[in-house]
């Protein structure tokens, strides 16, 4: 198993201990405040509200209107030479898409010999093997492993196989649906180097934003979180990775001990141990990776049980080293305060409407939520009126702002629900992944329905395939 991660048995006792622990104090927390007197029982929320509420305008939308986002420079000329890059892509049961993204990587403008493409075929039972194997005829950069079905560590596992085969300095990590525009190395590259990062999250784009409502408030969600990402990072705050159209110095990744195979989110958990060891991570706005939003609340729920569940293990995992004089003043603050919207507030506002029901008193923690909405709210139509490459971002409006917010509401169900199962289930590490169908771009071999060979069919969920 790769470094960053416990065995099996007592790792996951430990995590369901401390998620019981967490659940427990975000319980009393919500509960507490209805045995105050009328006239105080609002004074938490208040004091929260204010801290936090002034802490985000202070690093996320103060300093988004005093800037201009992270743009790559356009490549002056074609690139003569440059270091050699391995694109890598975790592959399972993806017939409707994988030849579409070997024909962009090949797109892809950078020095002939230069540019590897890996994909691991993590045991598919559909076409895709069959599709592989005749382009790797018409593509030499092309490169296939193939690992059987139930080998384990999930897309953890996967990377992990085709990292002891790298020997470029930079590795490129994608979903199997992305799509990049072809100047996308010959940007991206020069400006990681030149920053000095160990590490890049190119910002997500959805590539079907305009297929639903639902597409649509994905769509600001992505760059609701790149500003937000960037603000963190301009003020002294760090930035995460987010799975799909990560650069990763191959030096820095495997002084971290590669890829934890005990982990649900793969990047999630990267992404700390790079800031445990000082590596430092940047965000670039422009050029972005485009992907498939999901496209059914079925199957939004599942992904948002994986990403929040991968999101809380991480603090579980490494809360010592993050406590520790290995972080600066500014990156625990940061980090404190990310974890009490992202984590805290939605298990304390269940915890608060459980107070009403019991005592029959006011809920007490609504300015808190209020205000984090408001300033979500504000943050959406601020990354939406951003100059931007790629797929047109969601025109921003009274209604389409109230629909970001809204949208957003969804993490008040998911994170006290995945709390909740952590702590009391067992946990049970399986490959779990995001259906991509390919339709939006015109794609031959996407499946007629959209339901056709679905397989993110287990509720319980564990280790991801793709973080879509």
């Amino acid at each position: 198993m790769a470094a960053g991660g416990s065995d099996s048995g007592s790792g996951s006792d430990q995590r369901r201990a401390k998620a019981a622990l967490f659940l427990a104090c975000c319980g009393l927390v919500g509960i507490a405040p209805h045995w105050l007197p009328p006239g105080r029982s609002l004074v938490p929320a208040l004091t929260l509200a204010t801290l936090l509420g002034g802490y985000s305008l202070r690093t996320v939308l103060l300093q988004a209107f005093r800037r201009s986002p992270s743009v790559a420079p356009a490549a002056a000329a074609p690139t003569a030479d440059g270091p050699a890059v391995d694109v890598v892509v975790a592959a399972r049961d993806e017939q409707a898409v994988i030849a579409r993204l070997v024909e962009r990587i090949a797109a892809l403008r950078w020095p002939q010999g230069q540019l590897t493409l890996w994909v691991v075929d993590d045991g598919s039972d559909d076409r895709t093997p069959e599709l592989l194997a005749d382009l790797q005829g018409r593509h030499p950069f092309l490169r296939v492993l193939r690992r059987p079905r139930d080998a384990g560590g999930g897309k953890s596992g996967a990377l992990n196989l085709v990292l002891q085969q790298l020997g470029g300095r930079w590795m490129l990590v994608l979903d199997a649906d992305a799509d990049l525009q072809p100047d996308l190395l010959e940007r991206l590259v020069p400006w990681a180097e030149a920053g000095g990062w160990a590490a890049v999250q190119l910002r997500k784009a959805v590539a079907n934003a305009q297929t639903n409502l639902l597409t649509t408030a994905q769509a600001m969600e992505m760059a609701f979180d790149a500003m937000i990402q960037e603000g963190r990072l301009a003020n002294g705050g760090v930035a995460e990775l987010r799975g799909n159209g990560q650069l990763l110095s191959r030096e820095a990744l495997l002084t971290v001990g590669g890829f934890n195979e005990d982990t649900v989110t793969d990047d999630l958990d990267l992404s700390f141990r790079l800031l445990l060891e000082g590596l430092p991570i940047g965000v670039l706005w422009d050029p972005p990776v485009q992907e498939e939003a999901v496209l059914t609340l079925p199957a939004l729920w599942r992904q948002r049980q994986r990403w929040a569940e991968g999101g809380l293990q991480r603090f579980f995992d490494y809360g010592p080293g993050l406590l520790s004089d290995r972080l600066g003043f500014s990156q625990k603050l940061d980090l404190t305060c990310f974890f009490l919207l992202q984590y805290v507030l939605p298990v304390v506002a269940s915890a608060d409407l459980i107070g009403t029901l019991l005592t029959r008193t006011a809920p007490t923690m609504w300015p808190f939520s209020i205000v984090a909405l408001a300033l979500s709210g504000m943050a959406i139509a601020t990354g939406c009126r951003r100059p931007s490459e790629g797929p047109p971002l969601p025109a921003m409006n009274p209604l389409s702002a109230g629909l970001g917010i809204l949208y957003l509401v969804h993490w008040f169900l998911v994170i006290p629900w995945v709390t909740l199962k952590m702590a009391l289930l067992p946990k049970k590490l399986v490959w779990v992944k995001t259906l991509h169908l390919g339709q939006d771009h015109g794609d031959p071999l996407a499946p007629a329905d959209p339901g056709e060979g679905a397989v993110d069919s287990d509720p319980e969920l564990a280790s991801e395939a793709s973080h879509v």
